[in-house]
This record gives structure tokens, C-alpha cells and sequence, in this order.
């Protein structure tokens, strides 16, 4: 089950396509977020997602608002997905679904990912939470929505 709203979000240290670790608590003190759990990269649906959020991208920048998308892809997968359709914002690479788990986003015992995105607050508390597997563009209309309401 995903994280419920106002719950705290759990902190978030891997490895990013920026070449350093993202660490949530360090990188983004007082600013807010949207965290998307997806399946995998170059999959027609995570493909979808991804260039929804990279064509909303200024939405959430207008807000000071980061992005992150975290799957069980390798670094290495994550930047040929990112350079091939243009990622303006990072992916993180959770290859033991540890982060997944932690926000309710890993299936037991298959060890999928979920698609499930998350507004956090810039206290680091859940703010808004959307989950839907086959509605991957589903999930930037809800984001757009949540923080302009």
C-alpha cells in the first residue's frame, strides 16, 4: 500500500544520473517534491510517464518544485533512457527496491515496482499520492492538479 498524506515521507539516498547520490534530507531541505516509482525504463508505459513529466517539467521548476523518478534500472540504463527522450530531472537507481519498499511502492515477491508518484511537502510529509499502474499519464495530471489546488 502506498504512503498515506501527511505521513512522513521516508529520506531517499541512491545512486542519480547526476553521477552523485541523491539523499532527500540533504539535498532538498525545505523544498518540496514529486517522487515517481516506475516499473521500468523504455517501456511503452514508463516511456509515456516520463515525457509526460519532462513536458509538465515547467510546471513544477515554476514552483521550485524537483523531480525524481526512481526505478530498478541500472545508472547505466537510466541516462541512455534520460538523453534519449530529453529528461530534464534526474533518475534514481534503487536495484534492491529497498526505496520502494519503504514508500509502499514494491510488489512482494515479484520485486516490481509500482507506478505510484507522490507530492511531498517541503517539510518532507506526504502532500499528495496517486496510484495507478495502466494510467501512466494519469499520474502528471494529478501532480499538476495537487499543486495548483
Amino acid at each position: 500500500m502506498p504512503l498515506k498524506v501527511h505521513q512522513p515521507a521516508p529520506d531517499i539516498y541512491l545512486p542519480s544520473t547526476s553521477g552523485n547520490h541523491f539523499k532527500m534530507s540533504r539535498d532538498l531541505v525545505n523544498q518540496p517534491a514529486i517522487i515517481y516509482f516506475y516499473p521500468k525504463d523504455f517501456t511503452p508505459g514508463c516511456t509515456q510517464e516520463a515525457c509526460s513529466f519532462r513536458d509538465a517539467f515547467s510546471v513544477f521548476r515554476g514552483l521550485n518544485i524537483t523531480v525524481v523518478g526512481i526505478s530498478r534500472d541500472s545508472i547505466e540504463t537510466h541516462q541512455k533512457f534520460k538523453k534519449q527522450h530529453q529528461l530534464p530531472f534526474e533518475l534514481l537507481s534503487d536495484r534492491d527496491g529497498s526505496v520502494a519498499k519503504k514508500y509502499g511502492a514494491l510488489v512482494p515477491f515479484l520485486k516490481v515496482v509500482r507506478r505510484i508518484t507522490y507530492l511531498v511537502d517541503a517539510n518532507h510529509k506526504i502532500a499528495a499520492v496517486y496510484e495507478d499502474m495502466f494510467g501512466a499519464e494519469k499520474h502528471i495530471q494529478q501532480m499538476v492538479k495537487a499543486v495548483k489546488g
